[in-house]
């Protein structure tokens, strides 16, 4: 087999015009590659803000002794769904990734609301309300603020997920033709 000697020049049979007749990749295909890796860092962060999900559903349970299954369970499904969304992201499946934006989201709004009932966060809540950030006392309730800073982060991250996996499915759909 003859191989190409780059110090030739041009490869023989082509004069530099056929350039017009080359295909060139289509810009949604270039989105959706943008898209998964996108996608990709999105889903280890997530991971990394479930584990930190699952230190809070189990540390007032190491002191109460009552554990929150509910906070549990929708941890253990967010795992789930955030495997499903990797296995349709790679593989390109536009339905995993619906049912993960779906899903995701529900089990995100359980494990919050499990967690904002457990802390009782409109003590905190209501705590800023009335007293303001001027003053520091005892009573200070530092962990359910940070609880709160978390569930809010969360929920911020969920819609960025949400957001990249909907642009994703957009390009991934090809265009309808018009008849």
């Amino acid at each position: 087999m003859h191989q190409r000697n780059s110090t030739l020049g041009r490869p023989s049979g082509t004069d530099g015009s056929d350039y017009s007749y080359r295909m060139v990749v289509d810009s949604r295909y270039q989105l959706v590659a943008k898209g998964k890796k996108r996608l990709s860092v999105l889903f280890i962060i997530e991971a990394l803000f479930l584990l930190i999900g699952v230190l809070f559903a189990v540390l007032r349970g190491k002191t109460d002794g009552s554990t929150n299954t509910v906070a549990i369970s929708s941890l253990i499904a967010s795992v789930i769904l955030l495997i499903i969304a990797e296995l349709g992201r790679r593989r390109s499946r536009s339905s995993f990734l619906r049912l993960y934006t779906v899903l995701s989201s529900l089990a995100m709004l359980l494990f919050s609301a499990s967690l904002a009932n457990q802390y009782s966060l409109l003590k905190v809540i209501q705590y800023f309300g009335n007293r303001g950030t001027s003053s520091f006392d005892t009573n200070f309730p530092s962990l359910q603020t940070g609880l709160l800073v978390y569930v809010l982060t969360l929920s911020l991250f969920k819609v960025s997920i949400i957001k990249a996996v909907v642009f994703l499915l957009f390009n991934m759909t090809p265009p309808k033709k018009a008849f």
